[in-house]
């Protein structure tokens, strides 16, 4: 009877050492912002030093952090005084509002200028932007005055003084790469809880690390882009790793026959023209991974698959055929198919 106790106590002690002893288990919390919703799951074991409010508290305080200086929601936000602030005055912010915008233009020099975070102008004449007015196509000198007011390369950096310095009158606008920065900063926060199992989601922006109870890692299923249904293309495994999805088969419209993509191309003023329904990307970090992808959905699939290979890029592309759906895979993204779970 001792022996068989002294082996039960083994048992679980080496149980203990995997999942706790069964004492972990995947919590959740959830909430609204930046204009969506965010879901947290992680694994709460004994080495996790805060309750599960005191966790959601920490998420949020983050999340309204971000969305309170980088939004251009906010009338009174860091980002919309500098977009108010005179042409030729430096203007101080945050650092990493700062190495936001140095990251975006390493993406806009990278692509020749089709990632541009001062497309806003653009968009908004196309009517994308918070007018929400998609139903016609704008006249051709509408567009060269929303032209003039669009590059990347009229906003100057000084990370030395943390301070941005418009040349022309444009408009930064960095959604296309803040949600990403927010998961990143997120999995900060919960890491600095101790928790270092969990999967981070903002608006479809996902970081995902650690081991579940399990044994197995975090899942992250790609969406198939079919309009009226939403379904996984692929379950893939991932650790430590940031995923980010653009896609361009929801929002459109119609005018004279012709569907117009809110996918505008900064180089020419226009929406994109070619057959990218979605593109994934798989970075390290989350802000990076969500520029690329809207970068990929400006490029196409065979210039983004040129430059995701060259660059040593995860990058997995959906497109469009008579036939129905394709998809490429850069050589990075390979290693990801071949665990690939559905």
């Amino acid at each position: 009877m001792q022996r068989a106790i002294r082996l039960s106590v083994v048992i679980c002690g080496l149980l203990f050492l995997l999942t706790g002893c069964n004492s972990a288990k995947i919590e959740q919390v959830a909430g609204p912002t930046m204009g969506t919703r965010y879901h947290v799951k992680y694994v709460a074991d004994s080495n996790t030093k805060a309750t599960k409010k005191q966790v959601q508290q920490a998420v949020q305080q983050v999340l309204d952090d971000i969305n309170a200086r980088m939004s251009t929601y906010i009338n009174h936000s860091e980002l919309m005084q500098f977009n108010a602030a005179a042409i030729n005055q430096s203007y101080t912010l945050s650092a990493d509002i700062v190495e936001l915008v140095v990251l975006s233009q390493q993406l806009s020099r990278l692509s020749s200028g089709a990632y541009d975070v001062t497309v806003g102008p653009l968009v908004n004449l196309w009517g994308f932007g918070p007018d929400h007015r998609p139903d016609q196509v704008p006249a051709e000198q509408e567009i060269k005055a929303a032209f003039a007011k669009v590059g990347y390369d009229s906003v100057e950096v000084d990370k030395q003084q943390s301070q941005l310095t418009k040349r022309k009158p444009v408009f930064v606008d960095l959604s296309s790469i803040a949600k990403g920065y927010a998961v990143d900063q997120v999995a900060k926060a919960l890491e600095g809880l101790s928790v270092n199992s969990y999967m981070v989601e903002v608006g479809g922006e996902i970081k995902a690390k650690g081991i579940k109870p399990n044994g197995q890692h975090w899942q992250i299923g790609i969406e198939q882009p079919e309009l009226l249904k939403r379904e996984a293309n692929m379950v893939i495994p991932v650790n430590d790793k940031g995923v980010a999805t653009s896609g361009d088969y929801r929002n459109y419209f119609e005018a004279g026959g012709k569907r117009y993509s809110h996918t505008i191309d900064p180089r020419t003023g226009y929406p994109i023209t070619h057959r990218l329904a979605s593109v994934t990307v798989i970075d390290k970090t989350v802000a990076k991974a969500d520029g690329l992808s809207t970068m990929f959905m400006v490029l196409g699939p065979e210039q983004g698959l040129a430059i995701a290979n060259q660059e040593n890029i995860a990058a997995y592309f959906i497109v469009k055929t008579e036939q129905g759906f394709k998809s490429l895979a850069s050589e990075a993204f390979k290693a990801y198919l071949a665990t690939n779970s559905n």
